[in-house]
């Protein structure tokens, strides 16, 4: 039962890490509390960003696109984020978040590694990158190397815009077998770890709700983030103004299992500083540690 529980619980914080937004379906749990010295709470927002009159129709929703980055957002390029992952009171492990210059594109490494009697129970060791266009946002790949328990699989997904087509090939090397995929892309999309960075570039004005595509290989969804409140977060880091976020989508994988919420530092940086799962198996929390700028 321990080990079940252990699986599931770092199985997710490397989903957490990568911001697995596509795979989450919100529940009717409540909000995460929260010991904050300060707190604004805000409406309840709506999946749809406004309201029409009762006489007029109302109009399909337009296609999610990926907008410009606030003039004043800045791409945190040399920055790394370290993170520690708790389950419910144990530490689970930890995360990190870099991004550097690669030439033109902005290139995002994520991992993911248990620590302590949780590695012993289950081991993993992810790690996630991607590259993206930085004048568009658009993602130009992600590969991805799973280590979790006995699984070992190596996955790339390359989003070729000129065909418009998301190209996945995935190998099992524990069971020796691979697969290739082939999905039709309308436009400019997102992937697990540049979500992070684009959501960061929005205003993110309370009571709002953003939309944009996001694609993990397979056909694209629509991500909603819904700015709920604003808080003020102690960290290890030290003391963040936050901006909470929970974002969900029409469909996932996880369906009335689970909700998630990220909090954004309040400024022009919009550093993640925490990140919270509400699971059917209990709750992880990442929180920030440091930033490492090298």
């Amino acid at each position: 039962m321990v080990t079940r529980r252990c699986r599931a619980v770092l199985s997710f914080s490397a989903l957490t890490l990568c911001l697995c937004l596509a795979k989450l379906e919100p529940t009717t749990a409540a909000p995460p509390e929260q010991r904050s010295k300060k707190t604004k709470s805000a409406p309840a927002p709506t999946p749809t960003p406004s309201a029409t009159p009762s006489s007029a129709a109302t109009p399909a929703p337009a296609e999610p696109s990926i907008s410009k980055p606030r003039p004043e957002y800045q791409l945190p390029v040399g920055q790394t984020y370290v993170y520690g992952a708790v389950w419910r009171v144990f530490n689970a492990g930890s995360a990190t978040l870099r991004m550097e210059q690669a030439g033109p594109e902005v290139r995002v490494v994520g991992t993911a590694d248990a620590a302590g009697t949780a590695a012993v129970l289950y081991h993993v060791r992810d790690r996630y990158e991607s590259f993206i266009d930085p004048t568009t946002f658009c993602s130009r790949s992600l590969s991805k190397h799973i280590e979790e328990g006995l699984r070992r699989i190596e996955t790339g997904i390359t989003f070729d815009y000129a065909k418009s087509k998301a190209v996945l090939e995935q190998k099992n090397l524990v069971k020796k077998d691979s697969k290739h995929e082939e999905h039709n892309l309308a436009g400019c999309v997102t992937d697990l770890l540049s979500a992070l960075y684009y959501v960061a570039s929005l205003p993110l004005e309370t009571g709002s709700t953003y939309r944009f595509p996001l694609n993990d290989g397979g056909e694209t969804l629509t991500v909603n983030i819904h700015v709920e409140a604003r808080e003020q977060l102690k960290t290890p880091a030290g003391t963040f103004d936050t901006v909470r976020v929970q974002p969900e989508t029409p469909t996932g994988l996880l369906k009335d299992r689970g909700r998630i919420w990220i909090w954004y530092s309040d400024d022009a940086a919009r550093i993640p500083v925490q990140a919270r799962a509400h699971m059917y198996w209990g709750t992880l929390t990442l929180t920030l540690q440091r930033i490492d700028r090298r």
